[in-house]
């Protein structure tokens, strides 16, 4: 990290700025790479500094406030500096789901372990990968800039119960429709296979 007199987790707070409504605009910022900090968040979700979970959640909503993906690698950002950190899945969790009616559809919103809402739609949709261990489907959620939600397991068997079959590009699909867009699963046929 950059010397500034401070040092670890209190130099990078001191560099965020504060008293913005929204997320900052870390997608505008471009400061010098300071190198790796030892933070990691597990795929559970927890923030980790120095290997010790990070136990204040204002805190960890500060530092995913200025967090930033550039390829396979993560940063937190500053207006000043930039520090890279490690993210063993996804950086979010999505922890809470309802369904609401839209104007036009109904809409799936997710709420973030960092207490973000996040409508899913055009813009912040679903994904699936296949998750080689067991067979089975991992599901993800975009919540901003190229950043995504590791959907939870109980939350993911909601999505399976608001599942329909449909036609896509010629294929019966199994998936979940939001706001008038649907996010295929698997081939329906595939899951015929287990019931």
């Amino acid at each position: 990290m950059a010397k500034t007199g401070q040092s670890g987790l209190d130099a990078l707070m001191a560099g965020v700025p504060r008293g913005e409504r929204g997320p900052p605009p870390v997608h505008l910022w471009n400061p010098p790479f300071c190198g790796d900090i030892d933070m990691r968040i597990a795929g559970d979700g927890t923030w980790f500094y120095m290997k010790t979970p990070i136990g204040r959640p204002a805190l960890v909503k500060l530092f995913a406030s200025v967090l930033k993906r550039e390829g396979d690698r993560y940063f937190l950002v500053t207006p000043v500096e930039k520090v890279g950190i490690t993210v063993d899945d996804a950086p979010f969790l999505a922890v809470e789901m309802r369904q609401e009616e839209g104007s036009e559809h109904p809409i799936l919103r997710f709420r973030t372990n960092v207490d973000d809402w996040v409508d899913c739609g055009a813009g912040h949709g679903l994904r699936f990968e296949a998750e080689s261990a067991t067979g089975g489907l991992k599901p993800y959620l975009h919540v901003r800039r190229d950043l995504w939600a590791k959907v939870t397991r109980a939350l993911f068997y909601d999505l399976v119960a608001l599942g329909e079959e449909r036609d896509v590009d010629g294929r019966r699909m199994f998936g979940v429709a939001s706001a008038g867009v649907f996010f295929p699963m698997a081939e329906a046929d595939s899951l015929r296979e287990f019931a």
